[in-house]
């Protein structure tokens, strides 16, 4: 048997995943959600304390097998940088990268030899894809976890929100290399993989914004965005983000040596480099040790 476990399953192109996953005889998907249902536990990306039951719920249901695929898929924008987690977090960062970041850990010894662990990221963490949100200046963690002690933050709050978001899809990207180095992970011959699915409308992962921007973001996920899905290469319908999840999860999609950034372009995966600061060893390193000490672990 297979065993999956994923969060982002229960909307967008995680959603479409799903039902790809799910249809291979011999397949489990321990999917966490807001909502529980059949196969579905609680887990709110907002809340620490949420995503450690989740991991112990996990390690319940999973008994003595191990997990071999680890897609962690769900994500989300905000207006602003002025939320706060129960944990007193702001909350693009808590819930793109330390929610994340802390399940990865606590899973890590519940993996299987030979898995699979993929990491949604975005292509907006690289200024050189040219997207139109504010690029990421740094992945220092304290500074991203309370913006507020940063001395550089963008005066204009929808630029720093778009800021949280895509400095948070750059600490994935990170956290993936940092995952990479690790000797001990690599002696088990995992497979980590930071995934850009470019930008797909019709996706919950506006649902924060303002409404003209969430209706926007519906109606060019349909029809109506076709056209301009034909000229550039960073759209993608969720048909494709799907797929290309689904082929990387079932290992339908291999990375060649070396790589570890998978971005969708024109609907086909490509395995392009990522953006300079997310090749920093360095940089990974240190980012892996401050989230660690931010949801309370030793590095």
């Amino acid at each position: 048997m297979t065993t999956i476990v994923m969060t982002g399953g229960t909307s967008g192109f995680g959603a479409l995943a799903v039902q790809h996953l799910t249809r291979p005889a011999g397949t489990r998907l321990l999917l966490g959600a807001r909502s529980p249902g059949p196969e579905t536990f609680p887990l709110d990306l907002t809340r620490l304390d949420s995503v450690r039951a989740f991991a112990a719920e996990v390690r319940s249901q999973l008994g003595d097998s191990r997990i071999d695929v680890l897609l962690l898929n769900a994500g989300g924008i905000r207006p602003d940088d002025t939320g706060r987690t129960p944990d007193g977090y702001e909350t693009t960062f808590a819930v793109n990268h330390l929610a994340h970041y802390l399940l990865l850990r606590l899973l890590l010894p519940a993996i299987a030899d030979k898995a699979r662990i993929i990491l949604t990221t975005s292509g907006t963490h690289d200024p050189a894809t040219g997207a139109s949100l504010a690029p990421p200046r740094h992945a220092d963690a304290d500074l991203l976890a309370h913006p507020d002690r940063d001395p550089h933050r963008h005066p204009n709050a929808v630029k720093a929100g778009q800021h949280a978001y895509t400095a948070a899809k750059l600490c994935t990207v990170l956290t993936v290399r940092a995952l990479q180095a690790d000797p001990d992970l690599e002696a088990r011959h995992l497979t980590a993989i930071a995934y850009d699915p470019g930008q797909v409308f019709g996706t919950g992962l506006a649902r924060d914004l303002a409404l003209p921007l969430q209706l926007a973001w519906r109606l060019f996920g349909g029809p109506l965005g076709a056209p301009i899905r034909r000229v550039s290469p960073v759209l993608n319908t969720r048909a494709a983000a799907a797929a290309a999840l689904t082929d990387l999860a079932l290992g339908t999609a291999t990375p060649p040596p070396g790589h570890t950034y998978a971005a969708l372009r024109h609907g086909e995966l490509t395995w392009i480099d990522p953006s300079a600061l997310a090749r920093n060893d360095e940089l990974a390193q240190a980012l892996w040790t401050d989230s660690a000490r931010l949801v309370g672990l030793t590095a």
